[in-house]
């Protein structure tokens, strides 16, 4: 575990201020969900809680499904990180950290669809210096709340995307929502 130096103390309520510098760090925003550990030497975890993480193994067949039968890598994502990949180029973006771009898309429940001809493509990781030629995002919509996307992405110049690609992510986002809500 790494020490920040910051010391808090508890209010009479019982609370305690996540400093500022932290949340930035850790992307966590008013009204982020929190889950609280313990462990034996009594120290207190906190770890930002994913809704859609709680269906990662059934984010992960989802994907490979999506996959095998577009022929394009998909990612699955929550808010801050890719939670399953299946297809082509799946290496490096398991639990990475997206993108502002992508998280912006998330947050105004954008579909995109892209290609280097109709638009440009959005960076998908944090750290991506990858290029893009075609891409579908479509978010994923649970009770209201964005807490996701399906991504469609390929960098084979040849590979063109259109309204069927579109409409896959779409269904897939929004079945995934839905699952949430159970």
């Amino acid at each position: 575990m790494k020490a920040t130096g910051i010391v808090r103390r508890i209010d009479e309520l019982g609370r305690v201020v996540i400093p500022k510098e932290i949340r930035r760090t850790l992307r966590i925003r008013e009204g982020d969900p929190l889950e609280i550990f313990t462990d034996r030497e009594g120290e207190i975890i906190l770890k930002k809680y994913s809704p859609i993480g709680e269906l990662s193994l059934f984010a992960k067949q989802y994907a490979e499904s999506l996959a095998h039968t577009t022929g394009h890598t998909v990612c699955i994502t929550d808010r801050d990180m890719i939670i399953a990949v299946a297809g082509g180029s799946k290496k490096g973006f398991m639990e990475q950290p997206i993108s502002k771009q992508l998280e912006s898309m998330i947050d105004e429940r954008e579909t995109l669809l892209a290609s280097k001809d109709n638009r440009k493509c959005i960076k998908i990781l944090a750290e991506d210096s990858e290029e893009y030629t075609a891409q579908v995002v479509s978010p994923i919509i649970c009770e209201g709340d964005a807490i996701g996307a399906v991504i469609l992405f390929s960098r084979d110049a040849k590979v063109k995307m259109g309204e069927v690609e579109q409409k896959v992510a779409m269904s897939a986002a929004g079945f995934l929502g839905r699952q949430m809500e159970q």
